[in-house]
């Protein structure tokens, strides 16, 4: 081990802040470094693993008894405080031997460059980067490149890498066992909702929806489910499309600045999330539709033009509906409207790239 790798190590074990060694290496790591930590009322062991800048997992020492490989991401958009720092605790935790690690857990900080000047990204949407988007030309001009693009395809890599070796761990010694593998993707939304937390379940290509993933989105108190059914370049879709993952948007309120979150707001999902990593009961009531309010898209409105606005004031809440026939965007000489009565608004910002994605509508529905 080089001399920095001991440093860092030290830090972090003296610490457990890895959101703050995050922060300090924007871009990447000068080389990725392990170390055990002892928890001492189970005397069990976990290995640490710094991957790189923002990347972290844990592991039992007795991997072969692990049932579940876990992907908790946040800082995909780097303003997106309320996440981060529910994810930076339950690191700090995990490092400190304060929490008890019973299954394999991958965390992400997605672009600390972002979180160090407080934007959502530095040059590029990420969440619009992966599943290939990173590679695509996305309207931008051929042969793009930028730091966020390459930051995106080591996440996919990560990722990837995670739940191979989990497949490796199911089917040591020729015995294969049926392992969980989940990515809850933690952001919050640029405006207000009408329903403070909500989950976006990526299409799932004619698979059922999973009610008892909803069961688990109900316990860390998201009863708002948005279905989506179509393929996209988000972080949740990728996991959930090429590794079968139980994946989520999971939006938990409103945009703030770091100290200004109310935590007391966030008790839920933190408890649940320790609750799924330290292998506890997760506590899940029966599945109740009426616990839930469902929603599936309706229309993508993409930015066409330089001209594109959106005829409603910025706040203006998600999942507010309309009139059928109201103008929700105008784009050049194009007016949008919503086409059904009750129609309502989510994700609105009209100052996306041209080509992407400036709102969806989304109406009622049932699983």
């Amino acid at each position: 081990m080089s001399q920095l790798q001991a440093e860092l190590q030290k830090q972090l074990q003296t610490t457990g802040d890895f959101l703050a060694l995050t922060r300090a290496n924007e871009w990447s790591l000068a080389a990725s470094f392990s170390f055990n930590v002892l928890h001492q009322l189970s005397n069990s062991q976990t290995k640490v693993t710094v991957l790189d800048t923002g990347l972290i997992t844990f592991e039992p020492l007795a991997s072969h008894s692990t049932t579940k490989d876990i992907v908790l991401s946040s800082a995909v958009h780097g303003n997106e405080t309320a996440p981060i720092e529910i994810c930076a605790e339950l690191i700090q935790k995990l490092i400190l031997g304060e929490l008890i690690c019973v299954e394999r857990v991958l965390f992400i900080f997605g672009n600390p460059a972002a979180i160090n000047i407080s934007e959502r990204f530095i040059e590029e949407n990420m969440n619009r980067l992966f599943s290939g988007g990173h590679s695509a030309d996305q309207g931008k001009g051929k042969g793009l490149i930028n730091k966020e693009r390459h930051r995106a395809l080591l996440l996919e890599n990560t990722v990837r890498d995670f739940f191979n070796k989990g497949q490796s761990i199911a089917t040591e010694n020729g015995i294969a066992t049926e392992r969980e593998r989940c990515h809850y993707d933690l952001h919050t939304a640029i405006r207000g909702s009408k329903n403070d937390k909500f989950a976006v379940y990526p299409f799932r290509h004619g698979k059922a929806w999973k009610k008892s993933q909803l069961q688990f989105m109900y316990a860390c108190g998201v009863s708002t489910i948005l279905l989506s059914h179509s393929p996209t370049t988000t972080f949740s879709y990728f996991s959930s499309n090429e590794f079968n993952a139980d994946a989520f948007t999971v939006e938990l309120g409103k945009v703030k600045p770091f100290g200004e979150n109310n935590m007391a707001k966030f008790v839920q999902v933190k408890e649940t999330l320790t609750r799924l990593i330290s292998g506890q009961d997760l506590q899940l009531t029966a599945y109740d539709e009426n616990d839930f309010s469902i929603y599936e898209i309706y229309q993508t409105i993409n930015r066409q033009g330089e001209s594109f606005t959106l005829s409603f004031a910025d706040d203006v809440e998600n999942f507010t509906d309309f009139p059928k026939g109201t103008v929700l965007a105008i784009d050049g000489d194009l007016e949008i409207k919503t086409q059904k009565e009750g129609e309502a608004i989510i994700f609105p910002n009209a100052n996306v790239a041209i080509g992407q994605r400036a709102l969806l509508t989304v109406i009622p529905t049932k699983i």
